[in-house]
């Protein structure tokens, strides 16, 4: 008798368990608050932490250097979607002054088997929490907004990324 193996591919799995566990993590939360406002909050913050983690990460893995410029944070935005949820948005929609621009998704990965109510909920709040926080950690401050959602019936999802302001690196308070 032989053994029948199966190969799966684990960037597909371990993907798809971000989305199910992600969907678990959203209904829980639903459940629990009252209020969707709180839960957008919570997501963004959640997101945010994850960013500020993830960015160390990023940074050992590709040894990469501090950008100079936006266009070169969005490249590096779109490769750490590549790293680490195996899919690439398409960075887009630049503004004159260079200062703000949209990562374009045709399949949102945390979107996939997903029906929302029609409640305010920003289920993928998560994401521009991400890059806020991973952002903020090199010094930079953005703002980040979905223009367009798939789960609110648009064709595409589009995520905006402002530039703000570069931060300083500020000494703790008595470390003179």
């Amino acid at each position: 008798m032989s053994r029948l193996t199966s190969r799966l591919d684990a960037k597909k799995v371990n993907s798809e368990l971000l989305t199910l566990t992600y969907g678990a993590l959203v209904s829980q939360m639903l459940k629990e608050t009252e209020s969707t406002d709180d839960v957008n909050k919570h997501l963004e913050r959640i997101g945010y932490n994850m960013g500020v983690r993830l960015i160390e990460d990023f940074l050992a893995r590709t040894s990469s250097n501090r950008c100079l410029e936006m266009r070169e944070t969005a490249d590096k935005i779109q490769q750490a979607f590549r790293l680490y949820l195996n899919m690439q948005p398409t960075v887009t929609s630049w503004s004159s002054s260079g200062d703000e621009f949209s990562l374009v998704w045709d399949q949102c990965p945390l979107s996939e088997w997903v029906e929302i109510p029609n409640n305010g909920l920003k289920y993928c709040a998560l994401i521009p929490g991400a890059i806020r926080g991973a952002l903020q950690m090199v010094q930079l401050e953005v703002q980040c907004w979905f223009v367009q959602d798939q789960l609110k019936g648009d064709a595409v999802t589009e995520l905006r990324v402002k530039y703000i302001k570069r931060l300083e690196d500020a000494v703790p308070a008595g470390e003179d």
